[in-house]
């Protein structure tokens, strides 16, 4: 029991240093209310700054990458709990994050800044719709799970881990990546467009598109027909007008979801 107990306490430390790590990166890459933010003053020259910066997200990609692929998880379980695996992946994100955070270098320059303040409020509330929808998403594929509690509490419990379900509810119906559009939102919808934030948008972008990539392979061994059916009726990322249908005409939906 002490050690179900230690898992479950581990898995609730990791998440919970998640969503701190979350908040602090709406103000960090928004430039609200935190200590250091991605447009800080610029405190190096121009090409050790872009240096560094560049380095501190290869390392999150890799480790975002990497950890996520089932033979490095298959070979991290000989080691830790099973059930431990995702809390252990939400641990170190976050931690490079915070690493991101706290060594990151402002390297100057605007490529384009808009001074009316009703087009910079507008812009403004679209940042702010895409960490709602990044949220919003993980919610709907069941958030528990993603980041790891789902598992630490069912091990408490000494019930076992059930697979989730292939389902599409609400955004997911018009697009496979509401999650990945969320962030994509975010990155981009800046009213002062800085160097520092562009070198964060551009390849933070291009991640997400290598991330896709791999995440849709994992899914197709794992779900199958029913993904490469889902792939080829449903964008990747720019949203469909028309909801996602079943091969047998029903929209694929969870129970309770909006039609």
């Amino acid at each position: 029991m002490a050690k179900r107990l230690a898992v479950f306490v581990y898995g609730l430390v990791s998440y919970l240093l998640f969503f701190l790590t979350f908040v602090y990166a709406v103000g960090f890459i928004g430039n609200l209310y935190v200590p250091k933010s991605i447009d800080s003053a610029t405190r190096m020259s121009f090409l050790p700054a872009l240096v560094i910066d560049a380095l501190l997200l290869l390392m999150f990609a890799v480790q975002h990458s990497v950890m996520a692929r089932p033979a490095f998880k298959e070979v991290l379980t000989r080691f830790i709990p099973e059930p431990a695996e995702r809390s252990t992946y939400v641990l170190c994100s976050s931690l490079l994050l915070i690493a991101l955070f706290a060594f990151w270098q402002p390297v100057g320059g605007v490529v384009w800044n808009v001074t009316n303040p009703v087009i910079r409020n507008a812009i403004n509330a679209v940042f702010g719709f895409g960490f709602a929808l990044v949220f919003v998403a993980t919610l709907l594929i069941n958030h528990f799970d993603l980041f790891g509690l789902r598992q630490v509490a069912l091990y408490l419990a000494r019930k076992p881990y059930t697979y989730l379900e292939f389902r599409t509810p609400l955004f997911y119906r018009y697009v496979r990546h509401p999650l990945y559009v969320g962030w994509l939102i975010a990155f981009w919808a800046t009213p002062t467009m800085t160097g520092a934030h562009l070198l964060f948008a551009v390849l933070t972008s291009a991640y997400i598109l290598t991330a896709i990539r791999l995440e849709e392979h994992d899914l197709v061994i794992v779900h199958g027909s029913k993904y490469q059916d889902y792939q080829e009726r449903v964008p990747k990322l720019i949203p469909s007008l028309a909801p996602y249908r079943a091969p047998d005409g029903r929209i694929v939906r969870t129970p309770g979801s909006a039609a």
